[in-house]
């Protein structure tokens, strides 16, 4: 890859979390399985400059404990930088809160879910459109995800294709454009950081009447989910070589 991958990171995991496990990008260049020389981080959340599009090889956007509509400066911005990598077909990967950023940036529609969190491992059902997509062709109809969010993509972006969804969600994973997906679940966290998160966030949890043993009872590793960062990883190296 020429031009490197980057990962702009929107937010960071819960204090001790990161204490044990590192933060979000690092599990993402992890997943990605690149050399550390073919990956740069900028952390928008902390005001970096966002790179100019054609500067870009690849683009993945991380999670964030942030929300999409609380249109934070740093948020706005990268919403205002995005239509331009999409229209260059630059392959993009949103997660959580990058995923609902990509959809509100072009033209759909984010706020909370209207039954409230989803957390802890679920199973989302692949669309039939999936089966020919570049990033998701070749996986299980359907595999557990982790899953860490209140607010949701509530009406997808004009001419988005939806590739994935669930009972609870129904906007799971979709493509615009030639090479920009996003994904409301988390392919970066395995088993040991999906129970640490809502370990770390139980007292939160339960006094929003959730209850955190039943999330963490569900909690499994999901190798399809995580496989996808991989799979992200090699359509930008062919993408940008």
């Amino acid at each position: 890859m020429t031009r490197p991958l980057v990962i702009l990171k929107a937010g960071s995991a819960m204090a001790a979390v990161r204490q044990r496990f590192g933060d979000f990008e690092e599990w993402l260049r992890e997943g990605l399985m690149l050399p550390d020389d073919a990956v740069r981080v900028v952390r928008v959340e902390d005001g970096e400059e966002l790179p100019r599009p054609k500067e870009c090889g690849g683009v993945v956007i991380t999670g964030s404990h942030a929300m999409v509509t609380d249109n934070l400066p740093w948020s706005v911005a990268l919403a205002a930088w995005l239509p331009e990598v999409v229209a260059r077909g630059i392959p993009l990967l949103g997660v959580c809160y990058g995923h609902q950023l990509l959809a509100a940036a072009l033209g759909g529609r984010v706020d909370y879910h209207p039954q409230g969190p989803e957390i802890g491992t679920v199973t989302i059902d692949l669309l039939p459109e999936a089966g020919n997509d570049p990033l998701f062709a070749g996986l299980p109809a359907t595999f557990p995800v982790q899953a860490f969010h209140s607010q949701s993509v509530l009406s997808l972006p004009p001419g988005a294709t939806l590739l994935a969804r669930n009972n609870f969600e129904p906007h799971h994973a979709f493509r615009i454009g030639a090479c920009a997906w996003g994904v409301q679940f988390h392919p970066e966290y395995t088993q040991a950081i999906m129970t640490a998160e809502i370990a770390a966030d139980t007292e939160h949890l339960t006094a929003a009447g959730l209850t955190p043993s039943t999330m963490l009872a569900s909690v499994r590793e999901c190798p399809e989910a995580g496989s996808l960062l991989a799979r992200f990883a090699r359509l930008a190296t062919a993408t940008t070589r």
